[in-house]
């Protein structure tokens, strides 16, 4: 794995408004994708959060979300350590849940598979449209892609991670646009709180279709602001 800045990422400063993050770039506030992702849901997959809420409690709810949110975010910072290769296994706890998490991705997804960086953690944009944080750029098993690594509760079925798909088709095609790149492939790399590893692609026709769909969001999600 070999890293090449041959693309130079914008710098950017992230907001919150009414719950929703923003990005601003050269001045001009974005929303993030995942922002324009949990602003059109379906009614169906809002009815069922709304359900799992109900059936839980709200305050369980939210300890699980919180919990599974701080064990993302280090499982994600030791990722982005290996990749910039800053890592230092003697500083983290060998019961670290999170560093369990990570080294399955590693060991699986990443290591003889990931054959150039990029960027990691990097600042993607679609001008005027949205905005977000890829991360990991690069070459992966000798195509353009990006990656999204991902933590779960439980195993996840393909049909049911619309959401990921979205958000790697959006990257996608805002670095293509932004880059003039040939990113044509979109991986999620994701490990459960059991060390279980699972392994998602996205390309070609499939990865345009989400290309699209995701476009159409973006609208939706402007329409729904400016009504307000």
């Amino acid at each position: 794995m070999k890293w090449n800045n041959k693309y130079i990422y914008p710098r950017s400063t992230r907001s919150l408004s009414s719950g929703f993050r923003n990005y601003q770039i050269g001045g001009i506030n974005l929303p993030s994708v995942t922002s324009v992702l949990s602003a059109t849901k379906s009614e169906e997959d809002k009815a069922a959060l709304a359900a799992w809420k109900a059936r839980i409690g709200e305050a369980e709810a939210e300890r699980i979300k919180n919990e599974a949110s701080s064990r993302g975010n280090s499982m994600h910072k030791i990722i982005e350590q290996y990749l910039l290769n800053q890592l230092n296994q003697e500083l983290i706890e060998e019961d670290n849940k999170a560093k369990k998490m990570a080294e399955e991705i590693i060991d699986n997804g990443i290591k003889n598979k990931l054959t150039e960086v990029w960027g990691c953690e990097s600042t993607i944009y679609f001008p005027g449209k949205y905005a977000g944080t890829a991360d990991c750029i690069g070459i992966y098993e000798g195509k353009e892609s990006i990656l999204d690594f991902k933590q779960s509760n439980k195993p996840k079925r393909e049909e049911f991670i619309d959401d990921y798909f979205y958000q790697v088709a959006a990257y996608s095609l805002a670095h293509n646009t932004v880059y003039n790149s040939n990113i044509t492939q979109g991986v999620i790399l994701l490990c459960t709180v059991d060390n279980l590893f699972q392994y998602f692609k996205i390309q070609g026709n499939k990865l345009l279709e989400y290309q699209k769909k995701f476009l159409d969001k973006v609208e939706q999600y402007h329409h729904q602001k400016n009504l307000k």
